[in-house]
Parts: structure tokens; C-alpha cells; sequence
């Protein structure tokens, strides 16, 4: 366990480097948390019930309800897991970039992103293991073969759809579910990518880290999931991250000069059940 920030009641006078714990091998899911205190023990046991190899990293951004100090003893008390505590909340797309860094700084050859309120069910964790085989960026998808999606009301399924629609027309990106936030990397295409560059961070740093992917030419999986809406807690989603993603699109299209195909031409991989 280590702080990547000074504590709140500390000023900081400069953001210190990712200290390297061990070197790693297999795969690290990593978690953002915010307010997320009934959650942090269970999405744990259901990750290690899973494949109990895995470790987990925890970002947690300064949690009001305790979430930090509940997941600081789960790092004490096992060494799968590990905690970055954020001085405040900067957003998903800062929680990943961290978790990134010290993936890989820590050696760490697969990097889930995932969600801490079993929207993400961590029984699929095998299957985008096995896709990583012929990947090396698998998508979970919530749109291949079919809508697989419970507890969201119709406009907010009217939305994401779109929104998919929306993105693929601007930018040519052929994936079913940009937004989606089940995904996993392999180390190379992370360390390929210049995370410092990377300036989304709601809905939109799902997109921009897929396209960015898929331009510098690595192959895309997806995989069918099946998203579930949270089980406790609440939705971080609001007008600001929506408007975010909007734009954002224009600039990846407008920053790769409106291209609508990678210069490396290397097709998405379809994978199936």
C-alpha cells in the first residue's frame, strides 16, 4: 500500500513519482472508487473467487464516506491488494491514468479497467483473459449480438446506444459499445500510448483510450457482457460528463485530421462465445 498524493490535510508542492512495489507478472484489475464503502469488500471477493491470482488496485479519490480507509485495511491484510488515495476527485479518466502508471511501473503484463458496483460481473474476467490470446485491447460489450443490459430505465439505453451510432459516424471507430468501461489491455498497448496526452475523463476516456488504441494499430476484441445497473451506492454520471464525451469525438476526429481508418491496417478481431 502507498499514497500517490500528499494526505488532504498536507499541501503538496509537487506530485511525487509512482513508487515501484514489486515486480509483477498477470493481470491487475483496476478499480476507481468514490464513495464506494459497500462495495470495496465484495467486488474483492467476487474478483478472487474468480481467479485468485489476480491482484486489484484500488484508486480511491478521497472518499467522504470512508471508502479509503476500508480499502487501506484490505491492502494491509492482503497482499493482492493495493490502494493509490487521490487528495481529491479528478474523475475516472485520472483514477485510470494512475492506475496505468503504476501498472506499468509494477510490471503487470494484463491492466483490467472496472467497476467497483457489479455492473461489471467479475465472472467474465476468464473470458476476456482467453480473448487476450488474439487481442490486445478486449472490450466488454453490452451490444455485440444483441442488448444485454438490466435495470436502466429506456432513455438512458436510448442514450449509450446513440451514442455508440454518434461516434462511429464522426470517427469510424467499428465497435459496438465505445463507452463501455469492461475492458482489458494488454502491456504493450499501454505503453505505446502517451497516457500524459490523454485529457478525457467521464464517458469519454472510454473513447478516447479505444481509438487511440485502434489508430496506432492494435487489435480490438470485443466480448459479449452482461451489465447489470449497481447494485449500491449511486451513479457518478451527470450533464457535464455527457457534454464531454460530445465533444470530445470531434477532437479525436479533427486530431487524426478526420481520418476514419488507422494508418496501421490492422481489423478489429471478432471473437464469439
Amino acid at each position: 500500500m502507498f499514497r500517490s498524493e500528499c494526505p488532504p490535510l498536507f499541501p503538496c508542492l509537487g506530485k511525487p513519482p509512482l513508487p515501484i512495489v514489486n515486480r509483477m507478472s498477470g493481470a491487475l484489475i483496476i478499480i476507481p472508487t468514490y464513495d464506494e464503502k459497500e462495495n470495496v469488500g465484495p467486488i474483492a471477493q467476487a474478483v478472487f473467487g474468480v481467479k485468485p491470482d489476480l491482484h486489484i488496485l484500488f484508486v480511491d479519490a478521497n472518499s467522504p464516506d470512508g471508502t479509503g480507509r476500508i480499502v487501506d485495511g484490505m491492502a494491509a491484510a492482503d497482499p493482492r491488494v493495493h490502494v493509490i488515495h487521490q487528495a481529491s476527485k479528478q474523475g475516472l479518466g485520472r483514477a485510470y491514468i494512475e492506475g496505468f502508471k503504476w501498472a506499468l511501473a509494477n510490471g503487470y503484463d494484463f491492466m483490467f479497467e472496472m467497476d467497483a458496483d457489479f455492473s461489471h460481473n467479475p465472472a467474465e474476467i476468464p473470458n476476456f483473459l482467453k480473448a487476450a490470446g488474439k487481442a490486445d485491447l478486449i472490450l466488454g460489450s453490452r451490444y455485440v449480438g444483441g442488448i444485454r443490459i438490466t435495470n436502466w430505465p429506456l432513455r438512458r439505453l436510448m442514450l449509450s446506444m446513440g451514442g455508440a451510432v454518434y461516434v462511429r459516424w464522426i470517427t469510424g471507430l467499428p465497435i459496438t459499445d465505445p463507452t463501455g468501461g469492461f475492458k482489458c489491455f494488454r502491456r504493450s498497448v499501454l505503453a505505446a500510448i502517451d497516457l500524459d496526452t490523454i485529457k478525457s475523463n467521464g464517458y469519454s476516456f472510454q473513447i478516447e483510450m479505444t481509438h487511440t488504441a485502434w489508430m496506432n494499430g492494435f487489435r480490438i476484441a470485443e466480448i459479449p457482457i452482461t451489465f447489470e445497473d449497481r447494485r449500491a451506492g449511486y451513479s457518478k454520471m451527470n450533464s457535464r460528463i455527457f457534454r464531454e464525451a460530445l465533444w470530445m469525438v470531434w477532437r479525436l476526429a479533427l486530431r487524426n485530421g478526420l481520418r476514419r481508418s488507422p494508418r496501421l491496417k490492422t481489423p478489429p478481431v471478432e471473437l464469439a462465445r
